[in-house]
């Protein structure tokens, strides 16, 4: 019977056992590549949102908004 992980699960396996300077490396490796890699990214983000108090995510989405203020959206059209 084939093992079935979900892309959370996934995520997790895949960087469960690294040490800082790894997933350090995995999270820069994946910023600003290839699509494919924003879903663990999310998961990454999913897992820190989890785990950090509510002044810590006003901090995170106050760096959003600063960025979002600070850049053009493209046309999609």
């Amino acid at each position: 019977m084939p093992i079935v992980l979900d892309l959370r699960q996934a995520i997790i396996h895949k960087v469960h056992n690294k040490n800082d300077a790894e997933l350090r490396q995995m999270i820069e490796g994946s910023v600003d590549g290839p699509e494919a890699a924003l879903p663990g990214l999310g998961a990454i983000f999913e897992m820190i949102w989890k785990n950090i108090d509510p002044t810590q995510q006003d901090d995170l989405i106050q760096v959003a908004q600063d960025h979002l203020k600070s850049v053009t959206p493209v046309s999609l059209s």
